[in-house]
């Protein structure tokens, strides 16, 4: 039998709790606090550029965030099902269907759902294309504005072509935030708000950093949990300040090598978005045998660089090279390089229902990885907020099969 190994949690878990119920509380209220008063409301996709947003003064929620805080309170299958009965596929994104059923039924949602009504809906098809069919929804139902801004696939690197077609959109998407907004840009408050976002996502990037080291100070709960403010706060010193805190509870484990995972024997890479209703369940299997996520491409994905010079071409370059919206090559590579910077034994894919711009070309992935590391991957068939697909025995029985095949535990 497997020896029983304690996970560490961390201290700053209690002030990153506080700090987000602020943030949706305060969302709540959003037009009676600020200079000026009367802030406009958006919803917000993930990898959409928030730093304009808050330019313009515009407070951003994220329906994407609010899926997953549904999807750890384990109420997501019941919104989605309020959802489907309303004739949205169950094919659909668990984050869109769960929403959706948080606006038809917000007796079930956690905190009645999200603030609303939306004065303005922002979309961004960097990571995901089923957001453009779900915010046109959002839009019917409320009648409000949406602006969406394309960004091509990149297949290979960055064109110069591909640049200008993507800031020519940021430049509209201006005109048309000063119109609704009543506004004009304030380009130096914009850099502003572009230079807290490089800190935060330095910040990050250290923090994550520290995991190469053995044992590894974090694990993928960790991970996933406290990227909340480098996706919902990007842009503010609230982020900024909490990364520094972070970063010192973790660099202070480092010192004192203190492992997330006590006796850590394992270390392994994850590949998806969390499957949140099992946040801790799911990662117990590995840690209670002493193996541990030292890293992730999920929570990696907010590890952006924004380029010095003008803002509005920065964030065309960055938001248009998220890790997403490229080639299988280049997410091949990613894994290779996590794999051979972080000292890993293997990998897991989250083959994720939902979400299939990250999930339909893993195996393809999962090849040329082990062909080019000699580390296996082990893929986990589940889905990221719907507990309904998820089957624990044969996931427990193939993460056991897994293990002993990479560390004979």
């Amino acid at each position: 039998m497997a020896e029983k190994r304690k996970y560490l949690p961390l201290a700053s878990t209690k002030h990153l709790e506080k700090m987000m119920t602020r943030h949706y509380a305060l969302s709540r209220y959003h037009r009676l606090w600020g200079k000026p008063l009367k802030r406009p409301l958006a919803w917000i996709t993930s990898g959409a550029p928030v730093e304009l947003l808050r330019a313009f003064n515009i407070h951003p929620v994220y329906p994407e965030n609010y899926g997953a805080i549904c999807g750890t309170r384990r109420v997501s299958a019941k919104l989605c099902q309020v959802a489907e009965a309303a004739g949205y596929s169950q094919d659909l994104c668990s984050y869109a269907r769960t929403h959706i059923g948080s606006i038809l039924r917000p007796d079930l949602a956690p905190m009645g759902g999200l603030p609303k009504p939306p004065d303005l809906l922002v979309c961004c098809n960097n990571i995901c294309g089923t957001v453009l069919k779900w915010y046109e929804a959002l839009a019917r139902i409320f009648q409000v504005p949406l602006l969406v801004l394309d960004t091509p696939y990149l297949p290979a690197r960055l064109t110069d072509h591909t640049k200008e077609y993507v800031l020519a959109q940021f430049e509209q998407m201006v005109v048309d935030l000063e119109r609704l907004t009543g506004r004009r840009l304030n380009r130096r408050e914009l850099a502003e708000q572009l230079a807290r976002s490089s800190q935060a996502i330095a910040l990050w990037k250290e923090i994550r950093e520290f995991c190469k080291t053995s044992p590894s100070p974090l694990n993928a709960p960790d991970l996933f949990i406290h990227m909340a403010p480098i996706v919902t706060l990007r842009g503010t010193q609230q982020a900024v300040d909490y990364y520094r805190r972070l970063k010192e509870e973790v660099n202070r484990r480092v010192r004192q090598r203190q492992g997330a995972v006590d006796g850590e024997k394992i270390r392994l890479v994850w590949d998806n978005i969390a499957i949140w209703y099992r946040i801790f369940g799911f990662f117990k299997m590995f840690s209670e045998r002493g193996a541990c996520f030292v890293t992730d491409t999920y929570s990696g994905g907010w590890v952006m660089e924004l380029p010095s010079g003008d803002p509005l071409e920065s964030m065309a370059i960055t938001y248009t090279e998220i890790f997403l919206n490229r080639s299988p090559d280049f997410r091949a590579e990613q894994m290779i390089n996590l794999i051979k910077e972080y000292n890993a034994d293997g990998f897991v894919m989250h083959s994720n229902r939902s979400c299939k711009p990250y999930s339909l070309i893993q195996e393809v992935i999962r090849r040329r990885v082990t062909r080019e590391t000699g580390v296996p991957g082990l893929v986990v068939e589940a889905d990221m907020a719907d507990e309904r697909v998820y089957a624990e025995e044969p996931i427990r029985n193939r993460v056991q099969a897994f293990l002993e095949t990479v560390g004979g535990i």
